[in-house]
């Protein structure tokens, strides 16, 4: 037996035992599908954290936690009777082989931009199979909603439903700022109008990064890192001054932010 496969079944075993109802874990026991999916989520971000660290440990360490997830899943669905962890593997296998016919088929080898489009169709054509008919049949409500709101622009753009040029966009974006500050700038203020004027302005900035071919969540986290390892810097100097943030003015930091941009000029990942 391949290594592989003999600490897959090593982790199925401990699986089982954990959820044993007379000998096992009462956490895991008392767990279902709903209960651990919000680790299952949190397991893939810390796995995407650690691709961005660069620390190949990590990924190693997150991929398992991750892959547990994947376990975890199987075997209360085992105990219930639906699937098998092979069930899942089976899966995953099938759908691969049917979106690769250039692998496995006979096809022509496409370019990456072409395979890119018969991916899609081809998942279109699933989706057809399973009665899925209208444009956005399908698409994960749970996903999170940066996420999902770039799979709902990518779709509508697929049967044409797109700003033919970026310049539309960037009027666009100026005109929901514009509603915004329109509302923010009223006596009384309505904040469902305000919370929506707001996603409004989020949902076309998530169309322009689409439209720019760069990736909104990779950009976000990117500025999130880089706003961190600046702020540090603030924190930093105010604290080799003898001083702390919250004694210090508003102008001062600002300083210090504008020192920290000119020694971190470099984007956060080469």
């Amino acid at each position: 037996m391949k290594n592989y496969l003999k600490e897959l079944n090593r982790l199925h075993q401990i699986m089982i035992q954990l959820r044993n109802p007379k000998t096992g874990c009462p956490w895991d026991i008392a767990q279902n599908f709903a209960s651990i999916a919000p680790y299952t989520i949190e397991e893939a971000y810390e796995v995407a954290d650690a691709i961005q660290l660069g620390d190949r440990t990590e990924i190693c360490k997150e991929l398992g936690d991750l892959l547990l997830q994947v376990m975890f899943h199987s075997r209360i669905a085992e105990e219930e009777g639906s699937f098998t962890l092979e069930d899942v593997a089976k899966s995953i296998s099938d759908k691969m082989i049917a979106r690769h016919p250039h692998v496995f088929g006979s096809e022509d080898r496409p370019t990456i931009t072409a395979q890119s489009g018969l991916w899609e169709d081809i998942k279109a054509q699933e989706r057809a199979k399973k009665g899925e008919k209208r444009t956005f049949d399908g698409l994960a409500r749970g996903l999170p909603p940066m996420l999902r709101a770039l799979k709902l622009q990518k779709r509508a753009a697929r049967i044409g439903f797109d700003w033919p040029d970026i310049s539309q966009i960037l009027d666009k974006l100026q005109e929901e700022a514009n509603e915004l500050v329109a509302e923010l700038e009223k006596t009384s203020r309505n904040q469902d109008l305000i919370k929506d004027e707001v996603g409004d302005l989020l949902f076309v900035a998530i169309n322009l990064a689409r439209k720019a071919g760069v990736d909104p969540e990779t950009a976000l986290q990117n500025c999130n890192i880089k706003f961190e390892r600046r702020f540090n810097y603030i924190e930093e100097a105010i604290d080799l001054n003898g001083k702390k943030l919250e004694e210090s003015s508003l102008r001062e930091m600002e300083s210090y932010w504008q020192d920290a941009k000119a020694f971190d000029p470099k984007p956060v990942f080469d």
